[in-house]
Order: C-alpha cells, then sequence, then structure tokens
C-alpha cells in the first residue's frame, strides 16, 4: 500500500508545498509546531481543500485538481484518530467500536471485531462508557473505531499529545502492535522526537510548510545537519539489537548489535526478540582508550564520521561503531583535548541505566488487560 502526496495549499500567510510518498508501516509527519503537519493530513482526509495537487492511495487517485476530482470524505475509506477520542459519550465502549462499520456501511465479520479488540486490548471495556475510561483507553477506543471502518489509510494527529506520561507509556506499545501487525499504512504526526524515534519506520521532515528531508527514521534523525529542525536536545541514534540472554544473577538483558554487546535491566522478553535502542546522544561519553574499571557497562570501540560545526561550546560527534550509528554531545574543550576528528579512534561509553523502557521499542508483553498477545516487532 503506498499513499503519494504532492499538494500546494495557502493558508493566510502561511504556504504549504508537500511531495511525499508514504509505505507500508508507520510514517511520521514530523516537524515543529506550525511546520504543516496537521494542514497536510486534513488535506488527505478530505477536512481541507487543496489549491493544487494530486493525491493516490494504492494508485487510486482521490484528489486530482487539475481534473478538479476530489473524493467526499466517506468515499476515501480513511480513518483519522485526533489528538482527543471524541467518542460518543452516551454509547458503550462497544457500541463506539460499531459506529465505525455503521457509517461506512460495513458489517464485516464478528471476527475482525474480536481481533481489533484483542489487538488493542479492549475486552474487558467494551461494556463501559466514555466517562469511565482514562485518557489512553479513550484513545484506544478511538483506534479501533477507525480501523473498524475498514480503511485503506490510518491518519493519526498527535493522539498522544493530551495524555500524560504515563497514560502515554500505556498506549505506545499499543500503536507498535498496530503498526507491525496490521496492514493497513499509519500516518502519525508528532512533534516529539522520541515518539518518533520509538514508533516510526519512515520520517517526512516538515519545516514552514516544505519536506526538509525524508527517509527511514534512524538515518533522518542522526543527520547532524538536521538537528536544528528534528531538535537538539533529544537528539540522538537508533540501535536495532536483539536480546541474547538474561543474566538472572546480575539482573540484566544482554543484547547483541552491531556494535557489540548491550547490558540493560531485566527485559521481560524473550531472547531471540528484536528490539529498537534509542540512545541521547547526552548519554554518551567518549574515551580516547577503552576506560578501564568504570561503572559504565556499555563501551564500544568505533570511528569518527562526522563533526558538527555548530558555535557555541557544545559539539555533536558522530561514530561508526562496527557499522551502528552512535552519536555522542561534548564540550568543544573535550573535543580539543582528545583531538577529536574524523578519522580518529574513539570510545563510547553509555551507561545501562541511561536506557530505561522509554528508550526501548520491542514487543511488550501485555500486563494490562491479559487478552492481548505479545507481536514481534
Amino acid at each position: 500500500m503506498t499513499l503519494a502526496v504532492d499538494i500546494r495549499k495557502r493558508l493566510g500567510t502561511f504556504a504549504l508545498d508537500v511531495r511525499f510518498e508514504a509505505r507500508q508501516g508507520l510514517t511520521a509527519l514530523f516537524g515543529r509546531s506550525g511546520a504543516g503537519k496537521t494542514s497536510v493530513i486534513n488535506i488527505i482526509a478530505g477536512l481541507v481543500e487543496p489549491d493544487d495537487g494530486h493525491i493516490a492511495v494504492n494508485g487510486s487517485t482521490i484528489v486530482d485538481t487539475a481534473r478538479q476530482l476530489s473524493l467526499p470524505m466517506h468515499r476515501r475509506r480513511i480513518g483519522y484518530v485526533f489528538q482527543e477520542g471524541r467518542l460518543f459519550p452516551h454509547l458503550s465502549v462497544r457500541q463506539n467500536l460499531l459506529y465505525g462499520r455503521w457509517f461506512t456501511g460495513d458489517r464485516g465479520t464478528s471476527a475482525d471485531v474480536d481481533r481489533i479488540v484483542g489487538m488493542l486490548g479492549l475486552g474487558l471495556l467494551l461494556d463501559r462508557r466514555p466517562a469511565g475510561l482514562s485518557g489512553g483507553e479513550k484513545q484506544r477506543v478511538a483506534i479501533g473505531r477507525a480501523l473498524l471502518s475498514n480503511p485503506r489509510l490510518l491518519l493519526m494527529d498527535e493522539p498522544l499529545a493530551s495524555l500524560d506520561e504515563a497514560r502515554k507509556q500505556e498506549i505506545l506499545p499499543y500503536i507498535e502492535r498496530l503498526r507491525d501487525s496490521s496492514d493497513v499504512p499509519i500516518v502519525f504526526v508528532s512533534h516529539s522526537v522520541s515518539e518518533v524515534a520509538r514508533l516510526a519506520t519512515t520520517i517526512i521532515l516538515l519545516a514552514d510548510g516544505r519536506v526538509a528531508a525524508a527517509g527511514p527514521v534512524s538515518e533522518i534523525l542522526q543527520r547532524l545537519d538536521l538537528f536544528p529542525l528534528t531538535g537538539r536536545a533529544e537528539a540522538g541514534a537508533i540501535i536495532d539489537a536483539a536480546i541474547e540472554q538474561h543474566d538472572a544473577k546480575s539482573g540484566l538483558t544482554i543484547l547483541r548489535s552491531l556494535a557489540g554487546a548491550w547490558y540493560l535491566p531485566t527485559l521481560d522478553m524473550a531472547p531471540g526478540s528484536r528490539i529498537r535502542i534509542r540512545v541521547r546522544a547526552r548519554d554518551v561519553m567518549l574515551a580516547k582508550a577503552a576506560p578501564q574499571q568504570i561503572s559504565a557497562l556499555n563501551v564500544f570501540p568505533g570511528v569518527v564520521v562526522d563533526v558538527s560545526q555548530r558555535d557555541g561550546p557544545i559539539v555533536d560527534i558522530k561514530l561508526d561503531c562496527s557499522g551502528d550509528v552512535v552519536l555522542a554531545r561534548v564540550t568543544r574543550l573535550s573535543l580539543v583535548k582528545l583531538g577529536i576528528a574524523p578519522g580518529v579512534r574513539i570510545h563510547a561509553v553509555i551507561k545501562s541505566v541511561a536506557l530505561d523502557r522509554r528508550s526501548l521499542s520491542g514487543p511488550w508483553p501485555d500486563d494490562q488487560d491479559g487478552d492481548a498477545e505479545t507481536i514481534e516487532a
């Protein structure tokens, strides 16, 4: 399934001019507030008409201004999840879920309902009203309702923005599960680098109504030249790893990536499970020689491949650690003292306690409802 977007729209003094393709998985429209993210998905959904452009889903045109073609919303077969759940307060969870099917005239099968209820962990909530749900539960119901409308594309407009940190951590595994087990492509709007790093397959980076960069999330977020747009404070690298074993004596889980062995506090996941580790640049120290007798357990030899050229006392450094990219943030004084420059061999040092569950993306077991299976990432 492919979404092809090529649109232009003037909104007051703001000019939107965007062209991109989104494929299977989760495509993040990422950028600062005011970059044009919500305007883009509102045009895709049919809530706003473009001044000029073309939109196609899996080769089927839904907008073509040159032909004066614009399918009405109900014929586009696009599910939309807003920042707030927007559930019907007088209906139960079950009735809210079934409303999407009823509205599109698609009755489907009970197996469809059971599959989505199981995937989103809604089994124990079906008879409740929205007033009795948490923010995270409401968003899960809203996602289920959108999926049961039989969409060929799912749009999510900052679905975590209105949630506190605890509720965000509750719903993130379900969005991961949806990304990995559903054949419906997802376009996910966010201005949070941590959400994008954890969830996205592909990232479309927007700035001032234009596409500044597009590609695999790990490649875009590690580009030093894009830090002014992706956010320096949370900048970091993404490591793909697999669980090798659990060490019950130390209470640690050992993972393996191209860089080598990673030691993290115990993860409740089976050996062989694949996981995505987000390593923030500010959590990485550098050592010219392999450090001895230090508390940090994650030490990886690497080669400097890039150094940021921005002014000020802080410098960002990009390392190649046997094929894994690691980013580090140090002072300019440390840069000079260690003689860091492209081609220099150095060691990246990361404390295990810096890599908590919020830094990880993987097939988390469901520990809330007891009716959702673990889905491999």
